[in-house]
């Protein structure tokens, strides 16, 4: 895996870059669709290519271990081969899925946490070489380290102690993963995961912890979980400081489109977030004139495009009156246009802020540009 930079913004920390993997390359900045079971729901995998432009996508270790089962992938050849991504995958290392299962006997100790399947209640154990395992066995490109995700509100002394635990399970994760081989012929990379709440020097160790185990590239972790913006962006410039700038960054978990173009400008490079696609699941279309709510009586008798920018087929074929009346009458395909237009979105968004972050005028176009996606349509 390679990473090399292109660009940078002279007023801001915004650059853009191409991280090359066995599965192809993937330009920077750049927003990965989460497709938490192997799959980005109620998107084909050729829409994601053809028509929204994912270069990336996710998966999720603790769904993909519980179903079908690691077993089954390993069979398949690995994750590429069982959905028909043969692009880069990105895996979680479940660690968040985990940590919110509070209410079903959750047990975390020093080998790791017990909990109990969503699906079944049967009873597992997550351990940093066992997440490790089933990683190489899922076969993803990208893989992150077993970690705890406390929530932002958490007191000093609870992340403090998180944090430590991470920082051990983080160095058994390296050991595990570095004493063993790909399954499936092509390199694999770990990336560690920065966490410490908001709370600068537990970041800042966080940060100095992880870049010294020289991995290929760095996540930022325990993010958009209960904080406030403002202390998410302190966050991110905190530990941006100490991040080896020749290497990606990826800030898990966020978001908005206002929280990824922050992020951009702040350095990060990577993003994930299911807002796209559960939020057009739910009638919310982020558009190039503003966000809008397809429930509304307003937009039944609007023919007009879903959005003019044409971000995707369906923005152009479709209009918003024909859309809301598939989304008021319980139709799947309503949900469909609305996931593969609001990743097209996100996509695009991306893209654009490389485009000026090329040209040299990345602040002057988000200051610009937000105003406008923000608003309320």
């Amino acid at each position: 895996m390679h990473f090399s930079l292109s660009a940078k913004d002279k007023r801001s920390k915004a650059r853009c870059g191409v991280l090359t993997t066995a599965h192809g390359e993937i330009h920077t900045p750049i927003f990965m669709p989460v497709g938490t079971v192997g799959s980005v729901k109620a998107v084909h995998m050729r829409e994601l290519k053809e028509d929204i432009g994912a270069e990336i996508i996710l998966g999720n270790t603790y769904h993909l271990y519980l179903r079908p089962g690691t077993e089954i992938l390993q069979e398949a050849g690995g994750l590429h081969r069982f959905n028909g991504w043969d692009r880069p995958i990105l895996t979680d290392s479940g660690g968040f899925q985990v940590f919110s299962l509070t209410d079903t006997g959750r047990k975390i100790t020093e080998e790791g946490v017990t909990f109990r399947s969503h699906i079944d209640g049967s009873r597992h154990l997550f351990t940093p070489e066992g997440v490790m395992d089933i990683q190489r066995k899922i076969g993803a490109d990208i893989v992150m380290a077993f970690d705890e995700c406390p929530p932002g509100t958490s007191d000093y002394k609870y992340a403090k102690s998180s944090l430590e635990l991470t920082q051990r399970w983080l160095e058994r994760c390296v050991a595990r993963f570095d004493g063993t081989e790909p399954l499936y012929g092509y390199e694999q990379e770990l990336f560690p995961i920065v966490q410490g709440c908001v709370y600068r020097d537990l970041r800042e160790k966080a940060a100095e912890h992880a870049v010294s185990l020289n991995r290929a590239g760095y996540a930022i972790g325990g993010l958009a979980v209960g904080e406030s913006a403002e202390e998410m962006y302190d966050m991110i410039e905190v530990v941006n400081r100490i991040l080896p700038e020749d290497k990606p960054r990826y800030l898990m978990g966020v978001g908005t489109p206002e929280n990824i173009l922050e992020g951009i400008e702040r350095g990060v490079d990577m993003f994930d977030c299911v807002m796209p696609t559960r939020n057009g699941r739910n009638g919310m279309l982020f558009t190039t004139e503003g966000t809008i709510n397809i429930r509304n009586q307003k937009w039944d008798r609007d023919f007009s495009a879903i959005d003019p920018g044409g971000l995707c087929y369906a923005d152009t074929e479709y209009s918003k009156a024909y859309l809301r009346h598939l989304i008021k009458s319980d139709e799947i395909l309503g949900l469909q246009i609305c996931s593969i237009h609001n990743l097209a979105f996100y996509l695009w968004l991306v893209k654009e802020a490389r485009l000026h972050i090329e040209k040299g005028d990345f602040v002057d176009w988000k200051s610009g540009i937000l105003p406008k996606i923000t608003r309320r349509l």
